[in-house]
């Protein structure tokens, strides 16, 4: 079972600079960050836009990575397994290395990005309204540079689980950049242009 996604290709037709990964939160899919590959402004760069595996169970055609309302997140090992599958496929795939691809995530998909992302030697991490399922064991330097962007009014991601996740990565020695904005558990224009800044740095 792989994850199916949609492929963004670069506006300018050229040979990508660099591939950038983002995953959708709990209850969106695919479709519903598919624009945030135009409003970036980065047209030299692929983009992909993985579906999680499995189905919402109230939103239609919502996807999700686990099932939140369980206290056991039934899927979360297995979309894990998946996640990390599909990434190591990727230069295959499209001719770009790991350490040319950045993995972003908004929310849930926030919480994958971590979770998966500080594995592999990916060149950089995105996480938006995320989170830490848990405290990362044995990561092994050096890690991929973070951002971290939390609203300081979110009501769904509190932003202590933002400042846990930002001083954990610290205390490990990850570069790592942390903003925090007037905003609720949302992407404000604002910090598409944090994303953009970041990944034009780290690609």
């Amino acid at each position: 079972m792989s994850l199916d996604f949609i492929s963004i290709p670069p506006e300018t037709g050229q040979v990508p600079a660099g591939l950038i990964v983002i995953l959708h939160g709990w209850g969106a899919n695919a479709q519903d960050v598919a624009s945030l590959a135009s409003v970036l402004n980065l047209p030299n760069y692929q983009f992909l836009l993985p579906n999680a595996p499995f189905l919402h169970p109230q939103v239609p055609e919502g996807r999700m990575w686990y099932d939140l309302e369980r206290e056991d997140y039934k899927g979360l090992t297995q979309s894990q397994e998946m996640l990390t599958e599909w990434l190591q496929s990727l230069e295959n795939l499209t001719d770009i290395p790991l350490a040319s691809t950045i993995l972003c995530g908004f929310s849930q998909g926030g919480a994958m990005t971590l979770d998966v992302g500080l594995t592999l030697p990916l060149a950089g991490l995105v996480c938006l309204s995320g989170y830490l399922h848990r405290t990362p064991q044995e990561l092994e330097p050096p890690l991929p540079s973070v951002l971290i962007v939390h609203g300081k009014h979110d009501n769904v991601v509190p932003l202590s689980a933002a400042q846990r996740v930002r001083d954990h990565l610290m205390g490990l020695g990850t570069p790592m950049q942390y903003k925090e904005f007037e905003m609720g558990h949302e992407i404000l224009p604002d910090v598409l242009e944090i994303i953009r800044e970041f990944i034009l740095v780290n690609l």
